[in-house]
């Protein structure tokens, strides 16, 4: 037999070795010089934000989870070929398969200790990185407390579930893939040196080899063994029958098969570790298939069996105590639990009707509701805030504005609020002022200024009436009450910018002639070399080094601006609502969030996405506002948020004291979570009900409202969400997306005459249109806060659902031929349809949808047009709210609406006045639900001839616009709305250009 020569090892010159090594080793260098520096950075960014106790807690664990579980598994395989070498027979028989084998032993022979080098490296960065990402596992095992609750199979306390199963489940992965690995390795090594042999004739192993790998198939099985006994409490978390939870299949088939399988691992375990005083490997590898083999039939084919035969012809009745313990963990679970049984939620009957008179609206109990009528969508008016508000071009505001409440002069009233913003976007590229180079961009455009707001129950078709409050210097009524109007922490997403800096004031505030230097405790310093060379480093710029700002006295880098990213870096184990809402509390503006505790292993509840159950019309069109794609089934809003928008300071506020995730994470990390107590008075004041919360509680409730088994597993009385009519971003209802709750002012659904914060929403039955219920929870801060009511209509009841009465109003003939013209036949308008709102009134559903038209243009904005209202079985159609409820009454559709006599919005010194029940001679009762405005008579000088003259064309626009709404006249009403756009795009514009420091002026 002639032997094959040995291939000739691969020889580098010993520059070529120098070469590779500095080149791998400056990339290692930049890669660990690059992790460093995120490191030091927000070393620094946690420090200055008084949270790095955090910082270092979770760094701590993080490294110390990876080296642990790092450096255990690479000693593990690396011992495990280190001694399957040492065990390698020193004479191997010549035989073909040896022969091919030579020229790889030959190669790695010279390089054997590189190859355990490499080995031990990727065994450690592997199992490292695996562990460290389950440092909150770990955190909560080691600090998780009792919840004084059991579940109904085990009864073992429900922090058995949350806390260690997920531990023990995580240590058992490591140790098969520990064990998996090593028999591999171990395998490759025997084969490779001989003492592994498939085709040689005479014995396929050595013993050596044999009694090694027989110990690690024994560790196999036993863990299989500890694996079995595990997966009997996962049982609690089966998907396998109509809901989660252990089902009747896993109860009296699955629970005792793998009891069974536990105890036949051990056996065959036993069996195994007999076989190394036996000169045979059979044993091992008949035991191993034979495990595999009962695992099938008893853990697989019999529950199946058990499943098709037993439990599917009688599902209903042999499910029912299951379903039971489902609904009850998932009521508890998600916090949805009735009032009898010690929970959030009542529910109350409500016998809707639809012959409800329209005259009833008019009564003073309903008075709290009718008087309060949302008209602007805040989804709708941020074109018309940026038109009317925006000021300065660098400024802007989000696509979605945000819901508020204020008491001013006593009376408490809804708004729509928005900060002012600096908009990257915005910076003009273009002309002899290039705003987008380093110095403008990072130095001298920092910040917003100001917040706006506006009476959500208004007209807004006017845009010479001025806001409730806006303009630089801020004007109306948060005049006197923001003290610094700054804004340097905001949504709109503006990178790192460098403040502070002293000398010359360089940071526009609002207008050329006024410049401002940040004073706030917010910022990481740069007074140091080395942090500023950090840096550069990270943005990859090299000014941080050579500008003569950044290395100025006090000069602060600002980073990681979003007040909802600040939130979850500072608290990386909640959940963070996507709808931050900015308030005015003790002269600042501050940002409030609302943050969530969440779990996936509370056992028996229902297990949803949170992602799924959060997504509505309205996040699909803002993706920044989406929850993360993650299991849960246990949630609570146990952390009110606070972050100021001018220095930074981050306050987390415990709100549930009751829940033990979150004393857990107390335990974790002590004095990060303020008590309840601490909660300024001026902020609580503004506290809300949490939007992504409620959207996971209602679409819970439209399944668990059910508490019989058997009704509930026939789905006979499901609810669902309704379909947004009309989606943000289309005409019509071409996208098929969930209403979103909406926030209301309005009497409470339980009955009283003081108006309430709610927020709210309708449900629709599950394979109808119709309504089914009204869900609606307490929003106002105080002992009713959180509490849920259902409004359960009759299941024999046929009360349409928004979608139905979307379509009723755009078939009625009157608001069907002004929607064509406000179309425009020649493209010049445009029709947006506003939320569509739900309100229970004496036995009745008012709906109520504003109606705005848009001017085509990059420049145009939403002016409300027309109120559609629908009450019982009437319609109500007009110009203003008023105008529809009194049309309500009449026989005619809009009949009233381009009247004489007809109510319009009649101006009062009050911009912020609260609208009052109105009355006419008429037989027919009327309400004026608009706060009137002051509307400027005649231009107001403003010092700039472009801009008087603006103004004066702006109120003959205006003029011209209410005579052609007496007169009825279609064609002048369209004109007038046109030139009305068109003047108030030019003032925007002029505004925006003007170099002096702006004069307070009515802006709309």
């Amino acid at each position: 037999m002639v032997m094959r020569p040995p291939m000739p090892a691969v020889q580098l010159s010993r520059r070529g070795k120098i070469a590779i090594g500095v080149i791998a080793g400056l990339i290692v260098l930049l890669i660990v010089a690059l992790s460093l520096v995120n490191v030091y950075t927000d070393w620094l960014w946690f420090g200055e934000l008084g949270f790095r106790p955090v910082f270092s807690t979770i760094l701590r664990t993080r490294l110390l989870l990876f080296a642990v579980f790092g450096l255990l598994m690479g000693a593990v395989l690396v011992g495990n070929v280190m001694l399957a070498y040492r065990l390698r027979p020193p004479f191997r028989p010549m035989s073909p398969e040896q022969q091919n084998l030579e020229r790889y032993r030959i190669a790695i022979e010279p390089r054997k200790k590189l190859a355990l080098v490499v080995l031990g490296v990727i065994a450690v960065l592997a199992a490292g990185s695996s562990a460290q990402r389950n440092w909150q596992a770990w955190l909560l095992w080691l600090e998780g407390g009792k919840f004084g609750q059991v579940d109904p199979q085990f009864k073992l306390d429900i922090s058995f579930f949350m806390w260690d199963y997920p531990v023990y489940r995580i240590v058992l992965s490591f140790l098969f893939a520990a064990v998996i690995f090593s028999i591999l390795l171990s395998a490759a090594v025997y084969y490779l040196f001989g003492a592994l042999r498939l085709q040689t004739p005479g014995p396929k192993i050595t013993i050596s080899a044999r009694r090694h790998l027989t110990l690690l198939v024994f560790l196999f099985i036993v863990f299989k063994a500890v694996a079995y006994w595990l997966d009997r409490y996962g049982l609690v978390f089966s998907e396998r029958g109509k809901v989660t939870g252990a089902s009747y299949t896993d109860v009296n088939a699955a629970l005792p098969a793998r009891t069974i399988l536990f105890g036949i691992a051990l056996v065959i375990a036993i069996g195994v570790l007999a076989s190394l005083w036996l000169n045979t490997a059979r044993i091992p590898a008949i035991s191993f298939v034979a495990l595999i083999v009962t695992s099938i039939v008893i853990s697989g084919i019999y529950p199946a069996l058990i499943q098709q035969i037993t439990v599917k012809p009688n599902a209903s009745v042999k499910e029912a105590k299951y379903i039971s313990r489902n609904i009850q963990a998932t009521r508890a679970g998600y916090d949805i639990a009735t009032d009898t049984d010690g929970g959030t939620v009542t529910y109350r009957p409500y016998q809707a009707t639809s012959n409800t008179p329209p005259a009833q609206l008019t009564a003073p109990s309903n008075a709290a509701t009718v008087d309060n009528i949302r008209l602007l969508d805040p989804a709708l008016i941020s074109p018309t805030f940026n038109a009317i508000q925006q000021v300065r071009s660098v400024y802007g505001f989000p696509n979605k504005l945000d819901v508020d409440h204020y008491t001013v002069n006593g009376t408490e009233s809804q708004y729509v609020v928005a900060v002012r913003e600096l908009k990257a976007s915005n910076l003009s590229a273009t002309g002899s002022s290039n705003q987008t180079t380093w110095i403008n961009q990072h130095t001298e455009f920092t910040h917003g200024y100001g917040l706006v707001a506006d009476n959500a129950n208004s007209a807004f078709n006017d845009p010479t009436q001025p806001f409730s409050s806006g303009n630089i210097p801020q004007r109306g009524f948060l005049k006197g009450q923001i003290k610094q109007p700054a804004v340097y922490y905001g949504e709109l997403g503006v990178g790192y910018s460098i403040v502070g800096a002293s000398g010359t004031k360089r940071e526009f505030n609002g207008s050329d002639q006024v410049r401002s230097t940040y004073d706030g405790k917010g910022g990481v310093k740069l007074s140091n070399p080395f942090t500023r060379a950090a840096f550069a480093l990270k943005y990859g710029e090299v000014n941080f080094l050579l500008n003569d700002t950044v290395k100025s006295k006090g000069a602060k880098i600002i980073f990681d601006r979003d007040p909802r990213q600040r939130v979850l870096k500072v608290a990386p184990y909640l959940k963070v609502d996507g709808d931050p809402y900015p308030v005015v509390a003790n002269g600042r503006i501050v940002w409030m969030l609302d943050c969530y505790t969440t779990a996936s292993n509370y056992p028996y509840s229902e297990k949803k996405n949170l992602n799924d159950l959060t997504s509505d019309s309205l996040t699909s069109t803002n993706p920044g506002a989406k929850q993360p794609d993650a299991t849960f089934n246990y949630i609570r809003n146990s952390v009110k948020a606070t972050v100021d928008a001018y220095d930074e300071t981050v306050h987390l506020y415990q709100w549930d004291d009751k829940d033990p995730v979150l004393k857990a994470w107390e335990k974790i990390f002590p004095r990060s979570i303020e008590p309840n107590a601490s909660m300024p008075a001026a902020v609580r004041a503004h506290v809300r009900y949490p939007l992504d919360l409620f959207e996971v509680q209602r679409a819970l409730l439209a399944q668990y409202h059910v508490t019989d088994p058997v009704q509930f597993y026939n789905a006979s009385d499901q609810w669902t969400v309704p379909t947004d009519p009309y989606p943000v971003g289309s005409e019509d209802n071409t996208q098929a997306a969930e209403q979103p709750p909406y926030y209301i002012l309005s009497a409470p659904p339980n009955g009283g005459n003081k108006p309430e914060y709610q927020l709210t929403s309708p449900m629709k039955a599950n394979s109808r249109e119709y309504l089914s219920a009204f869900v609606s929870v307490n929003s106002e801060p105080g002992p009713n806060y959180g509490k849920i009511t259902v409004l359960n209509l009759p299941t024999t009841a046929s009360v349409p659902g928004p979608t139905q009465i979307a379509n009723t109003f755009k078939s009625e003939s009157t608001i069907s031929k002004d929607l064509s013209l406000f179309n425009g036949t020649n493209g010049g308008s445009t029709v947006i349809h506003g939320n569509l709102l739900t309100l229970p009134i004496e036995r009745a559903f008012l709906y109520v949808e504003p109606l705005y038209t848009e001017a085509t243009g990059n420049s145009a904005f939403p002016l409300l047009q027309r109120v559609i209202v629908s009450y019982g079985s009437k319609i109500g159609y007009g110009q203003t709210l008023a105008d529809a409820l009194a049309n309500l009454s009449q026989s005619v559709v809009g009949q009233n609406l381009n009247q004489p006599g007809a109510s319009t919005t009649t101006p009062s010194t009050s911009p912020t006045a609260t609208p009052t029940p109105t009355s006419t001679p008429s037989t027919t009762p009327t309400r004026s639900a608009t706060p009137p405005r002051t509307v400027p008579v005649g231009p107001i000088s403003t010092g700039s001839p472009q801009i008087d003259t603006i103004l004066k064309n702006l109120d003959t626009a205006t003029k011209r616009l209410q005579a052609a709404y007496k007169a009825g006249n279609l064609a002048q009403i369209g004109q007038a709305q046109a030139d009305i756009q068109k003047y108030a795009e030019q003032y925007a514009r002029a505004r925006a250009a003007a170099p002096a420091k702006p004069t307070p002026t009515g802006t709309r």
